[in-house]
Protein backbone atom coordinates (compact mmCIF):
# COMPACT_ATOMS: atom_id res chain seq x y z
CA UNK A 1 0.00 0.00 0.00
CA UNK A 2 1.14 3.37 -1.24
CA UNK A 3 0.19 6.66 0.22
CA UNK A 4 1.02 9.57 -1.37
CA UNK A 5 0.02 13.22 0.45
CA UNK A 6 -0.40 16.42 -1.10
CA UNK A 7 -1.72 20.12 -0.69
CA UNK A 8 0.42 21.78 2.12
CA UNK A 9 1.86 25.17 1.43
CA UNK A 10 2.15 28.72 3.05
CA UNK A 11 -0.99 30.17 4.06
CA UNK A 12 -1.76 32.74 6.53
CA UNK A 13 -3.49 32.94 9.88
CA UNK A 14 -7.34 32.32 9.38
CA UNK A 15 -6.83 30.93 5.85
CA UNK A 16 -7.96 27.28 3.96
CA UNK A 17 -6.09 24.71 3.05
CA UNK A 18 -6.96 20.80 2.18
CA UNK A 19 -4.11 18.34 2.24
CA UNK A 20 -5.48 15.10 -0.23
CA UNK A 21 -3.89 11.72 0.53
CA UNK A 22 -4.36 9.23 -2.34
CA UNK A 23 -4.18 5.33 -1.58
CA UNK A 24 -2.52 2.66 -3.98
CA UNK A 25 -1.93 -0.85 -3.73
CA UNK A 26 -4.68 -2.44 -2.54
CA UNK A 27 -8.72 -2.16 -1.91
CA UNK A 28 -8.60 0.76 1.13
CA UNK A 29 -12.61 0.52 1.46
CA UNK A 30 -12.12 -0.97 5.07
CA UNK A 31 -9.13 1.14 6.31
CA UNK A 32 -9.21 3.30 9.02
CA UNK A 33 -6.95 6.42 7.31
CA UNK A 34 -5.96 9.33 9.24
CA UNK A 35 -3.65 12.56 9.31
CA UNK A 36 -1.16 12.91 12.01
CA UNK A 37 1.48 16.12 11.80
CA UNK A 38 4.78 17.02 13.33
CA UNK A 39 5.99 19.91 14.05
CA UNK A 40 9.54 21.01 14.70
CA UNK A 41 11.14 19.74 17.68
CA UNK A 42 8.06 18.02 18.52
CA UNK A 43 6.90 14.31 18.30
CA UNK A 44 4.51 13.75 15.92
CA UNK A 45 0.69 13.94 16.83
CA UNK A 46 -2.81 12.74 15.69
CA UNK A 47 -4.87 14.80 14.28
CA UNK A 48 -8.05 13.08 12.48
CA UNK A 49 -9.57 10.08 11.75
CA UNK A 50 -12.19 7.94 9.66
CA UNK A 51 -12.82 4.52 10.79
CA UNK A 52 -14.79 1.95 8.86
CA UNK A 53 -17.67 0.54 11.39
CA UNK A 54 -19.48 -1.99 9.03
CA UNK A 55 -20.16 1.73 7.20
CA UNK A 56 -18.74 5.11 5.87
CA UNK A 57 -20.14 7.96 7.78
CA UNK A 58 -19.27 11.03 8.35
CA UNK A 59 -20.09 9.77 12.62
CA UNK A 60 -16.97 7.81 12.32
CA UNK A 61 -15.09 10.86 12.16
CA UNK A 62 -12.30 11.59 15.37
CA UNK A 63 -10.14 14.42 15.66
CA UNK A 64 -7.92 16.01 18.43
CA UNK A 65 -8.80 18.59 20.78
CA UNK A 66 -6.77 21.24 19.22
CA UNK A 67 -8.35 21.40 15.71
CA UNK A 68 -12.29 20.18 16.31
CA UNK A 69 -14.26 22.82 14.65
CA UNK A 70 -11.99 23.56 12.45
CA UNK A 71 -10.85 20.76 10.72
CA UNK A 72 -12.45 18.15 8.82
CA UNK A 73 -11.86 14.79 7.51
CA UNK A 74 -13.53 12.64 4.51
CA UNK A 75 -12.99 10.30 2.16
CA UNK A 76 -13.67 9.34 -1.45
CA UNK A 77 -13.57 5.63 -1.76
CA UNK A 78 -13.94 5.93 -5.96
CA UNK A 79 -10.70 7.89 -6.14
CA UNK A 80 -9.19 6.02 -3.20
CA UNK A 81 -8.53 9.31 -1.66
CA UNK A 82 -8.69 10.66 2.15
CA UNK A 83 -8.94 14.16 2.39
CA UNK A 84 -7.92 17.30 5.06
CA UNK A 85 -10.22 20.04 4.60
CA UNK A 86 -8.61 22.95 7.49
CA UNK A 87 -10.17 25.82 7.80
CA UNK A 88 -9.28 28.78 10.59
CA UNK A 89 -5.45 27.82 10.46
CA UNK A 90 -3.03 28.75 13.23
CA UNK A 91 0.18 29.32 13.19
CA UNK A 92 0.22 26.33 15.40
CA UNK A 93 -0.77 24.44 12.62
CA UNK A 94 2.25 24.24 11.30
CA UNK A 95 4.08 21.18 10.25
CA UNK A 96 4.25 18.49 8.32
CA UNK A 97 1.52 16.26 8.09
CA UNK A 98 1.26 12.80 7.14
CA UNK A 99 -1.73 10.63 5.99
CA UNK A 100 -1.66 7.32 7.49
CA UNK A 101 -3.97 3.60 6.96
CA UNK A 102 -4.35 0.89 9.46
CA UNK A 103 -6.31 -2.34 7.63
CA UNK A 104 -8.01 -3.11 10.70
CA UNK A 105 -11.01 -2.11 12.66
CA UNK A 106 -9.54 0.79 15.53
CA UNK A 107 -11.76 1.78 18.22
CA UNK A 108 -11.71 5.30 19.74
CA UNK A 109 -9.72 4.91 21.97
CA UNK A 110 -6.43 3.95 19.83
CA UNK A 111 -7.03 6.00 16.58
CA UNK A 112 -4.45 8.61 18.49
CA UNK A 113 -1.74 5.80 18.64
CA UNK A 114 1.00 5.83 15.63
CA UNK A 115 1.48 2.28 15.76
CA UNK A 116 -1.70 1.25 15.04
CA UNK A 117 -0.88 2.45 11.51
CA UNK A 118 0.88 0.15 9.30
CA UNK A 119 0.49 2.69 5.87
CA UNK A 120 2.33 6.04 5.68
CA UNK A 121 2.98 9.01 3.53
CA UNK A 122 6.10 11.37 2.72
CA UNK A 123 4.38 14.28 4.57
CA UNK A 124 3.43 17.64 3.36
CA UNK A 125 4.22 21.11 4.77
CA UNK A 126 1.53 23.20 5.51
CA UNK A 127 3.29 26.38 7.22
CA UNK A 128 1.01 29.38 8.84
CA UNK A 129 2.05 32.81 8.97
CA UNK A 130 0.83 35.31 11.39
Amino acid sequence: VQLQASGGGLVQAGGSLRLSCAVSGRTFSRYATGWFRQAPGKEREFVAVVVWNGYWSSRNTYYADAVKGRFTISRDNAKNTVYLQMNSLKPEDTAVYYCAAAPVYLPVTVVHVIEKYDYWGQGTLVTVSS
